[in-house]
This record gives C-alpha cells, structure tokens and sequence, in this order.
C-alpha cells in the first residue's frame, strides 16, 4: 500500500511539474514565425503582409481572427483536421497552441 500511495505522489508531483513547461510554449511569436513560413504562401499572415500566391483565396489571419466562429478550440480542430482546399501540414501540438495563439492576438488590433 506504502508503494501505491509514493507512485501516486510522484505521478501527481511529475504531472504537476509538466504542466507549467507546457503552457510556457505556447508563444504568438513562435506562431508568427509558423505563419510566415508556413503559411504565407497562401494566407496573408499578418496585416502588414500579402499572400505569395493571391490567387488561392486563402482568407488573411485577420479576417479569420475576427470571425464569429473563430476561438481558440475550433481553430485548433481546424488545424489538426484536413481540407481539400488546404495542404496536409503536419505541426506538433505546441505549434498548433502558438498558430492559434498568434491568430488569436490578431483580433485584439
């Protein structure tokens, strides 16, 4: 019983400490990096930006920031779900966090 009770403070204490390293990357500057050079190519990034190639009709950042439906779950979904109109990037959990992060910053401007 001894056993079980210390595997169970150190599963708490270990998760506990996890916790915090998590929540410190998430970062809207790593997310602006993201989006410069990953989705700049279709997607006008920033305000102060334009799409390398108009012509695909990406919505910009802005704009999708300042949507209704826009929050940071549904974006999150959105980004971890593929579209026929989008290409298949695959980005790691923490760079989703920052993408979404960045986006969101934007529809406080």
């Amino acid at each position: 019983m001894a056993k079980f009770i210390l595997v169970a403070e150190i599963l708490v204490v270990s998760t506990a400490l996890l916790l915090p390293v998590r929540a410190q990357q998430i970062d809207p500057s790593v997310g602006r990096h993201l989006a410069e050079t990953v989705c700049s190519e279709c997607h006008q990034y920033a305000p102060d930006t334009s799409p390398k190639n108009p012509q695909f009709g990406a919505p910009s950042f802005v704009d999708i920031s300042r949507m209704p439906s826009a929050n940071g779950v549904a974006l999150k979904v959105f980004l971890r779900t593929s579209h026929p109109t989008m290409p298949n990037i695959m980005l790691s959990s923490e760079e989703i966090d920052s993408v979404v992060a960045y986006i969101m910053s934007l529809g406080k401007k």
